[in-house]
């Protein structure tokens, strides 16, 4: 049976214990009924696995003893997705969960000309990354930026590419993308980046793309990017 992983933010390699908060010693010991002795394992979100032994099994303050700790591997290469948030928080909560699960390592929320919403609640947003981080085990928590607008972006590095709905020839992701690069990929907002945006990317030399014959909402086009960009780097 797999060990159970809880988040350890400011858990540090060489501490010799860790104290759990109280969410998350009551989940672990009132829902999962772990008990003194139990392993389980311990994740701070930069890349150590703890293996730690339940020594106070208090349903308020778990204490475990801390008995190996790894660095894991930083998961190569990267994917990163801009995308607009829309006014629906309940949609782009799900599309973090989903982006997190399918391994993306940075989102950034993209100011463009029509974005409906700038003002972000960072601590309920980090906690939805934590719980998507825990769930998929993965020991490097993707890192939320703030919102960014679209021109500080012009100068990003490695495969740069903006997914919109505007008239032309646009090759599909899976073509475009070349796996084992450093990847980023643009969304906009309902009602798709305005003519003046694209020709702006296009100007720093990003490729126009299209993710399907569909027009998408932007938390599915966000989600759809996603896995595009995985897929192809999964089979490299």
């Amino acid at each position: 049976m797999e060990l159970p992983v809880f988040y350890a933010k400011e858990l540090i390699p060489g501490a010799a214990s860790f104290t759990m908060d109280e969410p998350t010693s009551k989940y672990c010991i009132q829902v999962l009924r772990r008990q003194k002795g139990d392993k389980v394992l311990l994740a701070d979100g930069k890349g150590h696995r703890y293996e730690a032994e339940i020594t106070d099994d208090h349903r308020k303050k778990c204490v475990t003893a801390i008995t190996n700790v790894e660095s894991m591997p930083h998961p190569e290469p990267g994917i990163r997705i801009a995308i607009a948030f829309t006014k629906n928080a309940a949609r782009m909560e799900w599309f973090l969960e989903k982006a997190v699960e399918i391994g993306v390592q940075g989102i950034i929320p993209l100011v463009t000309l029509r974005t409906e919403k700038e003002k972000l609640k960072a601590e309920r947003l980090e906690n939805i990354l934590v719980s998507a981080m825990l769930q998929s085990r993965q020991w490097f928590l993707p890192e939320l930026s703030e919102p960014t607008p679209l021109e500080s972006l012009m100068s990003t590095t490695g495969q740069r590419f903006i997914a919109h709905c505007l008239p032309g020839d646009k090759p599909h992701l899976l073509a475009a993308m070349q796996p084992g690069k450093d990847t980023i990929l643009l969304v906009g907002p309902e009602g798709d980046f305005v003519p003046q945006e694209v020709d702006l990317a296009l100007q720093y030399g990003f490729t126009p793309v299209s993710l399907g014959n569909t027009r998408l909402r932007t938390e599915t086009a966000g989600m759809v990017g996603c896995a595009l960009m995985a897929a192809v780097n999964a089979a490299k």
